[in-house]
């Protein structure tokens, strides 16, 4: 089974994201969430674990009767370098992305600034608050915004 099938499962990525979150659990505390959220039965649990652990995935170690599960790295770091090559595809539109939240939000703090100078709240009718937003065609970078005027910091 490859990386990407074991993270296929939408009980298995929740059983990493509690592994993840809380660092070492027992297969019972890993149950009853998963039993709870999914409506699945014990032995279900179990096999997901059993799935987990055979794919590097999770790591069990015992505690008398009780078997502790923790987040293995093998196992995300194998789906990671398989994912690798095609960040390529992504990585630019998120980065872009994070441009233009970027200027969003230095948009709305100077026209918020400028409102404050000016004793006026910024409305409605305010252009750098509600300037149109068209996305650029594929492959051309984002649109710069509107000079202003005023000192830009």
């Amino acid at each position: 089974m490859h990386a990407l099938d074991v993270l296929g499962d939408p009980v298995r990525r929740r059983i990493l994201e509690l592994l993840a979150d809380d660092g070492e659990l027992g297969a019972g505390e890993i149950g009853e969430i998963v039993q709870q959220e999914f409506g699945i039965s014990q032995p279900a649990v179990s096999q997901h674990l059993r799935v987990l652990r055979e794919h590097g995935f999770a790591t069990v170690r015992p505690e008398g009767r009780r078997r502790l599960y923790a987040l293995d790295p093998r196992g995300p770091r194998e789906a990671r370098e398989w994912l690798t090559p095609f960040e390529r595809f992504w990585l630019p539109k998120l980065d872009a992305l994070g441009t233009e939240l970027a200027r969003g939000k230095r948009s709305r703090r100077l026209a918020a600034e400028r409102a404050e100078s000016s004793g006026h709240a910024a409305g409605p009718t305010d252009p750098a608050v509600n300037a149109p937003h068209t996305d650029p065609a594929p492959g051309t970078p984002p649109a710069a915004t509107t000079p202003t005027t005023e000192k830009e910091t």
